[in-house]
């Protein structure tokens, strides 16, 4: 504990620690509208106020993938107030910066750019709700990035193979290497990770000395077979790993025994769903790193809105609730009310000692009515309190608890199942539920030709993303595959063979997930390019418009003047051939500008096979095959995949001639598994509070 206590010395990091801050996060609500900006800018006041090195956060700092213009304005005028200054860096880079920051025009750490003044560095990955999309695959952290007020690390593009770069830092003796991987689809993640395509690179150079810090924004807790990242799949050197997207506060670094590090899940800064874990207390911290030692501080956050939860029962309750009484429901709605008001007790009291909480708390009571009890009326309960609690229409939650009969032919008991809302503590997924629909769908509607992942996929891009073109183009492409699949094997134009070969063919592909998700991602691709073509002829059609409006404002104004009674007619026809013209000119300028935009179009179905307006069906376009000679249909619809996955070898990183003005020094990295990683090493935890980790440090120090 000495070693760190006193440590604002040259040889310690100060960093600041958050997670899931959503802003923009119900924005538009009058009560709740303004809680993510005020603990954002908490947060960025406790950086200052501990005169930190940098702010570390873990992803999902904007609730919404595309952000309104008042989400943007406020956490622009936050960074700008908080994080420039005169204060000194005193900390360095010393890996290729071009490489940390590959993915910015500006590929350098925003404190060495000598046109603006930070005084503390944010460094961030992306989460699931701010992930980059749309045709230049950008997100709103690049925004930031751009402006120079965060610097956005931790991204990867490729779907066969991430390489996870650190940026090495040092302060005086103390070094670290900041490993970071922003939100990927867990499922293909965890596949990855399976198939051994996930690397960490690790300095040549001394690399036991390093303090290895891994920020990851995942699923922690399992919610399917492979929906979830287990933390054995993570690399045994590293020392403490900082997760995000899970929303309750454990922030105090849990040992994994099997890894040798310590996770911290440091939860979300606001109540984004009424369930359990999100009633935890909620924290930030300050994490003090000094050598190989560490300390984590935890700092309550005393802007976030109160908020309790409790659950009832009520056939625990024989005594006051009997099902036949036939005023049993206003005996149940005075229950209610009574624990309502005690919860409101309780917040009010803690309110008094922290005024810069808000006035109105969160209040959720979830109510168990099974056992033949009716609920009562959540409409008129709720106006009772609509200048008491932040969240009038939620505070009542009736749920019954279902049972399910074993079936006689079963061996399976299926017990009690507890019927639980789908926002808490369950996540429902677009495609899970596409995928679940068609599942258990009857015969006639199952898909024959798509794939249930494929089709979930693309209505989760629609879902979140906001791609319109998804679906429809994942349909054409999947369709000309297998038209081009069905040429290839020149099958006879009967429609049951036609059928089986289509069967076959999908099951192929089901089975090959790398190639499903290849299929995705080029439809995607499509989905996007047709986007920005709509997007361009939209703009050069409005222009046009607008030129025509031009024209025949000129037109009538010239019309309001004055004219000769003798030759009013002719003139008046004269204006008007000459607005005409002059319409003519501007319309035929407009039209070399779609000529334009027509080549652009000409150019990217080049790229991507052109698509028909409309698609034959498969037996129509088998038999139109056969109208044609054997060889052309053959030569025509044949395509060559080159997959090019050349042998790994060691990279060295170097920094390239533009930026080496920029930076101190540069170290080269090598490749380690968790399997080659055999050498003890020594992580020391020391805490402000009783050290739950000392018999884990000391067997370690044993071995």
């Amino acid at each position: 504990m000495s070693a760190l206590s006193s440590q604002d010395d040259e040889d310690t990091f100060k960093i600041l620690i958050a997670t899931d801050i959503h802003l923009g996060y119900l924005e538009k609500d009058p009560v709740r509208g303004n809680d993510t900006f005020v603990t954002f800018n908490e947060i960025l006041e406790q950086a200052q106020k501990n005169e930190v090195d940098f702010v570390l956060l873990g992803g999902d700092l904007f609730h919404d993938n595309k952000p309104s213009r008042k989400t943007i304005h406020s956490c622009l005028e936050s960074l700008r107030k908080y994080c420039m200054g005169d204060r000194p860096i005193h900390f360095e880079i010393l890996s290729d910066q071009a490489v940390n920051f590959q993915y910015s025009k500006f590929p350098w750490v925003n404190y060495q750019d000598g046109n603006l003044n930070i005084s503390i560095p944010i460094f961030s990955i992306h989460g699931n709700h701010d992930d980059p999309t749309g045709a230049d695959a950008l997100c709103a952290l690049d925004i930031l990035s751009c402006a120079g007020l965060v610097n956005h690390f931790g991204r990867s593009t490729s779907v066969e193979k991430i390489d996870i770069s650190p940026i090495l830092l040092r302060k005086g003796r103390t070094k670290i290497a900041l490993y970071g991987l922003g939100a990927i689809p867990d499922e293909r993640l965890y596949r990855m990770f399976v198939n051994k395509q996930v690397t960490m690179l690790r300095p040549k150079e001394d690399e036991d000395s390093w303090f290895n810090l891994f920020v990851i924004h995942q699923n922690r807790s399992k919610h399917g077979a492979t929906n979830y990242i287990p933390e054995q799949f993570l690399d045994d050197f590293i020392n403490l790993v900082v997760w995000g997207h899970e929303h309750e506060c454990k922030i105090a670094p849990v040992p994994n025994e099997q890894q040798n590090f310590y996770v911290s899940q440091p939860g979300s800064s606001v109540v984004t769903s009424l369930s359990p874990g999100e009633a935890v207390k909620k924290h930030i911290g300050l994490l003090h790193v000094k050598g190989k030692k560490m300390k984590m501080h935890k700092i309550p956050l005393e802007t976030v809105r109160t908020f309790y939860m409790e659950d009832v029962v009520l056939a625990d309750h024989p005594d006051l609730f009997n099902p036949d009484n036939p005023k049993v429901t206003q005996a149940i709605q005075a229950f209610c009310m009574e624990k309502v008001e005690m919860m409101l007790d309780n917040a009010e009291r803690e309110r008094l000692g922290n005024p810069r909480q808000p006035e109105k708390p969160l209040i959720r009571l979830r109510v168990d009515y099974t056992g033949g009890f009716e609920p009562f009326s959540i409409f008129r309960f709720s106006q009772k309190y609509v200048d008491k609690v932040a969240n009038p229409k939620d505070i009542i939650h009736f749920f019954r608890r279902r049972e399910q009969k074993a079936k006689n032919d079963s061996n399976i008991n299926f017990g009690d199942l507890v019927s639980r809302p789908v926002s808490e503590g369950m996540t429902l997924r677009v495609e899970d539920l596409v995928k679940q629909y068609f599942q258990t769908a009857e015969k006639k509607v199952q898909l024959s030709l798509l794939t249930e992942r494929g089709m979930g996929e693309a209505v989760q891009e629609f879902v979140d993303k906001e791609e319109k073109d998804a679906i429809e183009e994942l349909v054409k492409f999947q369709l000309e595959k297998t038209q081009r699949f069905l040429k290839e094997r020149h099958i006879d134009a009967v429609e049951e063979k036609i059928d089986e070969e289509v069967r076959k063919f999908r099951e192929c592909r089901r089975k090959n997930a790398e190639e499903e998700d290849e299929e995705v991602r080029e439809a995607m691709t499509r989905a996007r390019a047709h986007r920005s073509e709509d997007a361009v002829l939209v703009s050069a059609s409005s222009d046009e418009e607008l030129m025509d409006t031009g024209a025949k404002a000129s037109g009538d104004s010239d019309d309001d003047l004055p004219a000769t009674a003798t030759r009013g007619r002719g003139r008046g026809r004269g204006r008007a051939r000459g607005a005409r013209g002059q319409n003519s000119t501007v319309r035929g300028s407009s039209r070399r500008g779609r000529g334009n935009t027509s080549q652009e179009s000409a150019t990217s179905s080049r790229t991507y096979k052109s698509v028909p307006a409309k698609n034959k069906s498969i037996v129509d376009a088998f038999k139109s095959l056969k109208t044609e000679p054997f060889q052309n249909s053959s030569k025509s619809f044949s395509e060559d995949i080159i997959d090019d996955d050349s042998d790994l070898e060691d990279i060295c990183i170097t920094p390239s001639s533009k930026v080496n003005q920029r930076f101190s020094a540069t170290s080269s990295f090598s490749k380690r598994g968790s399997q080659s990683q055999t050498t003890s090493r020594g992580v020391d935890f020391e805490s402000d509070e009783d050290d739950p980790f000392q018999s884990a440090v000391t067997s370690r120090r044993n071995r």
